[in-house]
């Protein structure tokens, strides 16, 4: 009983959307989530290759998920793509199969927020600086993003971080 109230405390993925993101979904965010900051994500929308795509940022690690395919008022297909796209993606760098279900876990209940980070604004702002590239692999383009070093996370590498981040159970807790 006492593990299934500690799961139930915080047993879910806050996606932090822009304004402009919360207009194209159709929707309004929850009041203000006070979640850790490995399971909260910044999300944009962006045009990359004259397409529509939306970009995740993680608060803690700066891990960058993007994904294409979503039309406006597509929420729900949103935040399941995403949860499909990051378990890919972790899985061909390499993480453990248990550690991704260990997150995912988390993602059993997806809300959505306002953003509340300028820092992590300004990080998304940089990984969506370009507008074409010619990645012919959405995972190929992750792994090349999440290489990039970004001085709020001690000049560390994102995919780095985030692998060492999950491995650490007080990071599911700490807010």
């Amino acid at each position: 009983m006492r593990n299934q109230c500690e799961k139930g405390k915080s047993k879910l993925i806050t996606l932090r959307l822009t304004k402009d993101l919360l207009k194209d979904m159709k929707t309004t965010s929850i009041e203000d989530m006070n979640v850790p900051p490995l399971l909260s994500w910044h999300v944009n929308i962006y045009n990359l290759n004259k397409r529509k795509h939306i970009v995740f940022v993680n608060d803690l690690t700066r891990l960058t998920v993007i994904i294409d395919g979503i039309r406006t008022g597509q929420l729900e297909r949103l935040k399941e793509k995403f949860l499909v796209i990051l378990r890919e993606y972790l899985l061909r760098e390499g993480v453990k199969e248990d550690l991704i279900n260990t997150y995912l876990e988390f993602g059993a209940e997806v809300v959505i927020s306002k953003t509340n980070s300028r820092s992590v604004l300004g990080t998304m702002k940089e990984v969506t600086f370009f507008i074409e590239d010619d990645f012919s692999d959405n995972i190929k383009r992750l792994k090349w993003l999440n290489r990039i070093i970004h001085k709020p996370i001690d000049y560390k590498k994102p995919i780095d971080y985030f692998k060492e981040s999950i491995k650490d159970h007080n990071n599911y807790n700490t807010v």
